[in-house]
């Protein structure tokens, strides 16, 4: 079976700036930190993986997803990147893309979205799909033959791990997103509902439609504060099917239609040779990711 790598980018630019010391700058003086570090991010990746398909997903849509429209106060307790990472982040791309690598951004789609949307496609052709990614919700799309992989841990897992890590299964975490809310994303959910309730609510109910089916049922659960659970349960319920609207992941966003153009592409090494120059890469650097060419 083929298997697909889909990198959520933006979280690895993120951990290059915050952990790269600033003297690393362009050939006009301005900061690329955040670069040389996402650059050798993917130089590892790559040498230990040799993808034949990968896709690299970018957030553009910090404030114009589509999220957005149905809720204004989504993400809106993050800070939104400094100018000078916005440079940054269109650095990445073009390094990603001189790699003969698909770069996947969209104005309306959040990665989660551009990702989702390329495991579907990979998955309609008999695929599998490796998510490159810490991010919790990602759990809602890992099917029988698909892994998620925090790369800086070296930690992989499948469904089964979901279900060791969140208490629910991957088919149910959009549902436990809705009761739990996530407080990264300013995503409400259900207040006093935490992550071990709302896992035992869909152990007992199976769906978050099926529980407020029989919302009746929830006080006479063997579940310590089954009253109060009810009492919120019903005062929240619109905020709950609200935020499992947030919280799932879209998969029909617009990405290649057909697991061909997620193929690894041969490296432009003119493009390459300039964005090495810019960037002021050291010799090893340049060394790994000439490497990359052949």
């Amino acid at each position: 079976m083929q298997t697909v790598h889909l990198i959520d980018a933006s979280l690895y630019v993120f951990r290059a700036w915050h952990s790269m010391p600033p003297e690393f700058v362009d050939a006009d003086g301005a900061p690329v930190n955040a670069v040389h570090g996402f650059t050798r991010f993917l130089c590892e990746f790559l040498e230990r993986t040799r993808p034949t398909h990968i896709a690299v997903a970018f957030d553009e849509s910090l404030t114009s997803s589509f999220r957005n429209a149905i809720y204004p106060a989504y993400k809106a307790n993050r800070e939104l990147p400094p100018a000078e990472l916005k440079v940054q982040f269109d650095y990445c791309k073009r390094v990603a893309a001189a790699l003969g690598l698909c770069v996947l951004r969209d104005t309306q789609y959040e990665a989660d979205d551009l990702i989702g949307s390329a495991l579907t496609v990979a998955r309609a052709h008999g695929m599998r799909s490796v998510i490159v990614s810490a991010d919790k919700d990602f759990g809602q799309l890992i099917g029988d033959h698909d892994e998620q992989w925090d790369f800086s841990k070296d930690q992989r897992w499948d469904a089964h791990g979901v279900k060791q890590r969140l208490g629910v299964r991957p088919d149910q975490v959009a549902d436990f997103l809705g009761l739990t809310g996530d407080a990264v994303d300013n995503i409400p959910g259900v207040p006093g509902v935490g992550a071990k309730t709302a896992a035992q609510l869909l152990a007992n109910f199976d769906s978050l439609d099926a529980l407020y089916a029989r919302i009746e049922e929830v006080p006479y659960l063997r579940l310590r504060g089954a009253g109060q659970t009810y009492v919120r349960l019903k005062e929240h319920r619109a905020q709950a099917m609200l935020s499992r609207a947030l919280a799932s992941i879209v998969l029909d966003a617009p990405v290649p239609a057909h697991p061909s153009g997620l193929a690894r592409a041969a490296a432009d090494a003119d493009a390459l040779d300039a964005l090495l120059d810019t960037l002021r890469f050291g010799p090893l650097t340049r060394k790994r990711c000439k490497a990359l060419l052949a």
